[in-house]
């Protein structure tokens, strides 16, 4: 790492948009300093892809997956990712996973990264095989029960009951490619900001290591299980700060528990005393305003 200012590519999955995920664009990219990768949903790539700023900078993927919530697409997706990256060759230092309706919300970000050039920035949290949380993992869950339910469903309720069996010991879809049991679960948000070293790790694991993907392949929700574990699981764990600087509000009810909440410019307090970097889930459609005002005052 020659670069006085660290180099940063970030990687963000959008499906929606795209003048908004500009903005985004427009906060973090700088000539010398950061890059940014897009991956599109494959629902929505030829409406979207026409619309994403051009520049040197930024570079639109054109492999498209459909990512679907809580399957292992979003893992697809992600690493498809981080191969484009790692794939350029360039002299990166830290690679940071983004959404499209992601935002800088605080100055100096670059400059505290090169503060902590070494640090991984995620959040995970140690799970327990005994616990009724490891049925993510060691159930094979039926496509059908790893679609997202806002009302009540059958699927949701058939989720249910198969983590209520499994928590009484009785695992109806076990999962046949579990993971070893020297390995421990590790649990967090999708959302990191990790040094090249150890997205290299990640791509030569997964590549000399098939049997890992294929443990997550049939789990519920991977995306927050999978490269947690995997770097908890590894001499870089203790590298971890246990933050992904990314300020999220979650809903209350029960339609809305599982999901971030749209913040608005009735936010703006808590979003800057959180002192994160970042924050999110903005949408021009319920609020242009606070968008505005993010990115007339913040900056890579």
């Amino acid at each position: 790492m020659n670069s006085i200012v660290p180099r940063t590519a970030y990687i963000l999955q959008i499906h929606k948009n795209p003048n908004q995920v500009n903005k985004f664009i427009n906060q973090i990219i700088t000539e010398e300093q950061a890059d940014v990768f897009i991956h599109i949903d494959k629902q929505n790539y030829n409406e979207i892809n026409e619309k994403i700023l051009k520049s040197p900078n930024v570079k639109v993927l054109k492999e498209s997956i459909n990512v679907r919530w809580g399957d292992i697409s979003q893992i697809d997706a992600t690493v498809l990712l981080l191969k484009n990256v790692f794939d350029t060759q360039k002299k990166y230092d830290f690679v940071c996973f983004r959404s499209g309706q992601d935002l800088l919300v605080k100055n100096g970000f670059k400059e505290y990264l090169l503060n902590n050039k070494n640090k991984i920035f995620m959040t995970a949290s140690h799970i327990k095989r005994s616990s009724l949380d490891a049925s993510f993992l060691d159930v094979s869950w039926p496509r059908l029960t790893r679609k997202q339910y806002n009302t009540f469903n059958p699927f949701r309720i058939l989720r249910r009951v198969i983590m209520g069996l499994y928590g009484k010991g009785l695992n109806i879809f076990p999962n046949p490619y579990k993971l070893p049991e020297n390995f421990s679960f590790y649990h967090g948000s999708q959302w990191f900001c990790i040094p090249i070293g150890v997205v290299k790790y990640i791509i030569e694991f997964l590549d000399q290591n098939k049997w890992y993907y294929l443990a997550f392949e049939n789990a519920l929700c991977p995306d927050e299980w999978f490269f947690q574990t995997l770097i908890m699981n590894s001499t870089y764990k203790d590298l971890v700060e246990n933050n992904n600087l990314l300020y999220i509000k979650w809903g209350e009810t029960f339609k809305t528990r599982n999901h971030p909440k749209i913040l608005t410019m009735n936010d703006i307090d808590s979003i800057e005393s959180s002192n994160q970097y970042f924050a999110r889930k903005f949408d021009e459609n319920v609020d242009k305003s606070v968008l505005e005002y993010y990115t007339d005052r913040v900056r890579m």
